[in-house]
């Protein structure tokens, strides 16, 4: 086995395929070419390649002390819960359903205990299916990005049904110009995840869920 790659070698081959003004051509056959793609191609380009930094960028919470669970709890939008995981929702979204899972205790997904990460699995079975029940839910997508904040956060998104036009992860490029979903709607479809949580995995439903 060969030695792993350094982040200056797959930089520079990045830099090797971008143009004059450092900019990498739109890869029109790939997601840019796909039907569900939002954006036009005419005139569209990417953005030049910047420096490699000396560093990672620094995250909210690299320091425990620093992160918001060593905190007050806000549990405004907070949907369901049990002693070890909050699920809650979005403060503004154009989506029927936008939530994300975190653990109670201070953990990324790189050091989260094996008792902690099967019960994560099992809870993500279980909100998948409890979105899918919302009947403008076509589909939940799972997300975990992690490059803004230290505590870990498993993002569910709810697709809305018989949309073929916003199918696939251009979905969230959709969603930063749909129309802002009332938050009494948001409630009745946090209520019905909630609602069918605690019937198959216990714990209880949350204030916003109300």
């Amino acid at each position: 086995m060969g030695t792993p790659e350094s982040a200056e070698s797959f930089h520079a081959r990045i830099v090797a395929a971008a143009d004059a003004e450092g900019r990498l051509p739109v890869a029109t056959d790939q997601m840019a070419g796909w039907d569900i793609y939002p954006f036009e191609l005419d005139g569209l380009r990417l953005k030049p390649v910047q420096p490699l930094g000396d560093a990672e960028w620094p995250r909210h919470g690299d320091d425990p002390r620093e992160c918001a669970c060593t905190g007050e709890k806000d549990d405004a939008r907070l949907v369901w819960s049990n002693e070890r995981w909050r699920l809650g929702h979005v403060v503004s979204t154009g989506l029927p359903l936008m939530m994300t899972l975190d653990p109670v205790a201070h953990h990324d997904l790189n050091d989260l205990p094996d008792d902690l990460a099967g019960e994560m699995g099992r809870l993500m079975v279980a909100i998948c299916d409890a979105m899918e029940q919302v009947p403008s839910i076509g589909r939940a997508h799972v997300q975990k990005i992690g490059d803004g904040a230290a505590h870990l956060h498993v993002w569910f998104i709810g697709r809305p049904a018989r949309t073929t036009q916003f199918l696939g992860s251009p979905l969230l490029d959709w969603e930063e110009s749909f129309p802002r979903v009332p938050d009494p709607v948001l409630r009745d479809n946090a209520g019905l995840v909630a609602a069918t949580l605690v019937d198959r995995v216990g714990g209880q439903a949350g204030p916003f869920a109300g």
